[in-house]
């Protein structure tokens, strides 16, 4: 059996009330004015709870919920979030809703709460915000240029809510109010996501040799960046922005190999050892890939894991289907051997309280402590001894902290830090 394992996710996890800040949306005094977007409302299931802990891209899905709803603007108005949650309808409840607060926090509660902090401009993220702590709030969405000269914003200073365009950084003014009246500001309880932009993990054995190794997926570029046992660096050019990553045994050869999950169409492009592309359909939107050796067969298969149900939809060499109910909203797939078994099982991390949840064979539990919050998990025979084990990826530091089959700690630096 190869020694692997590769897991990728989506989204996982996330009083003051009173007087609102005011606003109302003028054109900035810039040669070219951003372009403003107030349709297309979204529909979108929360995976975080009130006051918890959210992936900035669950943020931004929350923020386009009431986008080309047509709201009116009224600080003494609320609406519901797609759970029926109500906010108040105006630029800070707005924010509000978009980071599944308890309540409706004011311009000012946001900045003197607890649970946000002033970072600089350069640093600004998806579900950040510029907020004037008097006047007006706005939802930063992303960087329009490599330079961060321009952005992209969501706000609701006025009816209806907007989603901008090309905003100048250095604009005089930036949603009607003056432009050195904001401070960039972020939720301590927003997460990066593996979807959230940026490098995502993913670890198998690229060279066939005793024990397996990490990588990293670069959607931006379409890249797998592999780090063999030598520490050198491996590229394959292998999906595309949007795409999930996973890594196994697709073949039966000497080596693991890559491939991507792409939601949009349930589709696995699997790159096998010569290079030739395998599609399987299998799984849908909102579904997150895993991979490994389900019926202790000669090559790897793939699965999905459905938050919505917490089941894993497994597919075996013949085709077939079999389900397994484990783990619930909020954790994050795994898959790796990890009783020394002829077949691989599966497993959840839990961000929330930082442990992996390992099904064996026989179908019971075992629990590793491992990693923290914002962590995205990895697994694979780290040492080329006995089961696999666990690892994570520090997105905020581009590190991989891998459990041996003693406890131990290993580090690797691999893949750009968000």
């Amino acid at each position: 059996m190869s020694m692997k394992r590769s897991v990728v996710r989506s989204a996982a996890a996330l009083a003051v009330a009173a007087l609102a800040g005011t606003a109302a949306v003028a054109t900035p005094a810039q040669a070219a004015a951003p372009a403003v977007t107030t349709t297309l409302a979204a529909a979108t299931v929360s995976s975080s709870t009130t006051g918890g802990t959210i992936t900035r891209n669950e943020i931004i899905e929350r923020a386009k919920y009431w986008l080309g709803k047509n709201l009116t603007y009224n600080q003494g108005g609320s609406y519901p979030d797609s759970d029926g949650k109500y906010y108040r309808t105006d630029c800070s409840g707005y924010v509000s809703m978009a980071w599944h607060l308890t309540s409706s926090l004011n311009t000012v509660g946001i900045a003197d709460s607890a649970d946000t902090y002033e970072i600089s401009r350069s640093q600004l993220k998806a579900g950040d915000v510029l907020n004037s702590y008097y006047d007006h709030v706005i939802l930063f969405d992303k960087w329009d240029d490599a330079a961060h000269t321009t952005f992209s914003y969501y706000s609701f200073g006025s009816t209806p809510v907007k989603h901008i365009t090309g905003m100048s950084i250095n604009a005089s003014t930036i949603d009607g109010h003056p432009n050195g009246d904001y401070k960039a500001l972020r939720y301590s309880k927003a997460v990066d996501g593996i979807t959230d932009g940026g490098d995502m993990p993913v670890a198998a054995n690229w060279d066939g040799g005793a024990a397996g190794n990490v990588g990293v997926f670069r959607p931006s570029t379409g890249e797998f960046h592999l780090r063999m046992d030598d520490g050198s660096l491996t590229k394959l050019y292998w999906g595309t922005q949007g795409d999930l990553p996973v890594a196994a045994n697709w073949d039966g050869g000497a080596a693991d190999n890559v491939g991507v999950f792409r939601p949009s169409t349930g589709e696995f492009h699997l790159r096998f050892d010569d290079g030739s592309l395998h599609k399987l359909d299998w799984g849908t939107q909102g579904d997150l890939p895993v991979s490994a050796n389900w019926d202790g067969g000669a090559a790897d298969n793939i699965g999905i894991w459905r938050p919505s149900t917490g089941e894993f939809h497994l597919r075996f060499d013949d085709g077939s289907l079999h389900k397994i109910s484990w783990g619930t909203q909020g954790d994050i797939p795994v898959a790796g051997n990890w009783d020394g078994g002829a077949a691989d099982n599966v497993g959840v991390f839990r961000p929330s309280t930082g442990e992996f949840h390992l099904r064996m064979d026989d179908g019971s539990l075992t629990k590793v402590y491992w990693g923290t919050q914002g962590d995205l998990p990895v697994s694979a025979n780290w040492d080329g001894s006995g089961p696999d084990n666990v690892g994570i990826w520090r997105p905020s530091t581009g590190e991989f902290h891998l459990r041996f089959d003693d406890g131990s700690l290993t580090k690797l630096f691999w893949g750009q830090p968000r």
